[in-house]
């Protein structure tokens, strides 16, 4: 019987203890010409704000084969089964609720809602899908990095649209940051392991990807805590600006 290998700690430090951070990562997308169009030069503030994402998983389709002579059970893969859907969560600007309106937009163009708002309130109005090739979209990307930049791992989606919007709860209770939660459909994925030369839609380092993520955790959450003590919301919104540019600036 081989005996273990002996290993120093320091060989066992280098080797595990560098660990790979969830809140360094970026998604871009690509979208349909009239959700383009609404989104304009805002495109780089909806991919910033998006707070959570999720790496894709997938698994084997199997058929088994029982040999009765010798009482064994094997299995064989025929088929790569992706998981079925995406989900995606931004938060809300108080600017222009952009991802609600996006996301929004983007579904009511796919079931062809771009007639006036009377016509949709006809009890009797039908519903009519478009071409699934005009609102499916490729270039949907997310890519996991780390703060030093030497790996990359890239996620692209083929044939992405959205499959719904959750309900975004508000009330008169204690004030919170407003998310917008989006599940997206897709075929499948491909993974690319991209080194040191990935290239991005945005003029934004990861590192400074990884801190505006930080920066807007921080700045929501003292926000929340100073309206919360103070009744005042004002104070609050100077509280989050102010934190979370020195969270940036660190």
């Amino acid at each position: 019987m081989p005996k273990p290998t002996p290993r120093s700690v320091a060989n066992l430090k280098s080797k595990i203890l560098n660990p790979s951070l969830t809140s360094h990562f970026e998604v871009e997308m690509n979208f349909p010409g009239p959700v383009r169009e609404l989104i304009g030069s805002e495109q780089e503030k909806l991919m910033l704000s998006c707070s959570e994402a999720s790496l894709p998983g997938s698994q084997l389709t199997t058929l088994e084969q029982t040999y009765d002579r010798t009482g064994v059970t094997e299995k064989f893969a025929y088929r790569r089964q992706f998981d079925d859907r995406i989900d995606l969560t931004f938060y809300v600007d108080s600017n222009y609720y952009l991802p609600i309106r996006v996301f929004e937009k983007w579904i009511s163009f796919i079931m062809n809602e771009e007639v006036p708002d009377q016509d949709l309130k006809d009890p009797d109005y039908h519903y009519r899908a478009k071409y699934p090739d005009s609102y499916r979209m490729d270039g949907m990307k997310i890519t996991k990095f780390e703060r030093d930049y030497r790996n990359t791992l890239e996620y692209e989606f083929v044939k992405v649209f959205p499959l719904s919007i959750s309900s975004m709860p508000v009330s008169y209770d204690a004030s919170s940051l407003l998310k917008c939660s989006v599940s997206l459909s897709y075929i499948r994925y491909i993974v690319k392991d991209s080194g040191n030369q990935r290239t991005s839609q945005f003029n934004l380092r990861p590192s400074d990807q990884a801190r505006l993520n930080s920066a807007a955790f921080a700045g929501g959450l003292a926000n929340l805590a100073v309206d919360t003590i103070t009744g005042n919301d004002f104070l609050g919104d100077v509280a989050g600006g102010v934190v979370g540019a020195l969270t940036f600036l660190r």
